[in-house]
């Protein structure tokens, strides 16, 4: 294959590779948010829904930043993600009242999470890449 295209090929896979994280991770985020709006369906007062939202997306929240941190330090989004994912495990089987059907959310949930934490875990490897290419050139 031709330089230019490799080259070409390079790019574009470190473009995926930049992308892909930070896109899954918003819409992670989003999927977990939707979970707050069960709150809707009970008779509360308007406050009660407001503090009801705020403590459903608490989790929203802290991946929010861990979002924002991880755009420029894309190691921090591998391990968040990485752990956010063994907590979930941990909190569903540690459950006084398991169900075998929880198996089926630790693998909906954890298993994004780790999918989301490999694609980071690859970001900053190619980062890292990327800076050796550099120096090296």
């Amino acid at each position: 294959m031709p330089k230019k295209k490799v080259i070409k090929k390079e790019k574009q896979i470190s473009k995926l590779l930049y992308w892909s994280p930070r896109i899954l991770s918003i819409l992670f985020i989003l999927f977990l948010s939707l979970f707050s709006l069960d709150i809707f369906g009970n008779n509360y007062t308007f406050w009660e829904t407001i503090i009801g939202l705020f403590m459903h997306n608490i989790p929203s929240f802290v991946l929010i930043i861990i979002l924002l941190i991880s755009w420029k330090h894309e190691w921090v989004g591998a391990i968040a993600f990485a752990i956010g994912g063994l907590l979930y495990i941990f909190l569903t089987l540690g459950r006084n009242n398991f169900e075998w059907y929880f198996l089926t959310w630790i693998i909906q949930i954890s298993g994004v999470a780790f999918l989301i934490a490999y694609l980071w875990f690859l970001n900053w490897k190619n980062k890292e890449y990327q800076k050796q290419a550099r120096s090296i050139l």
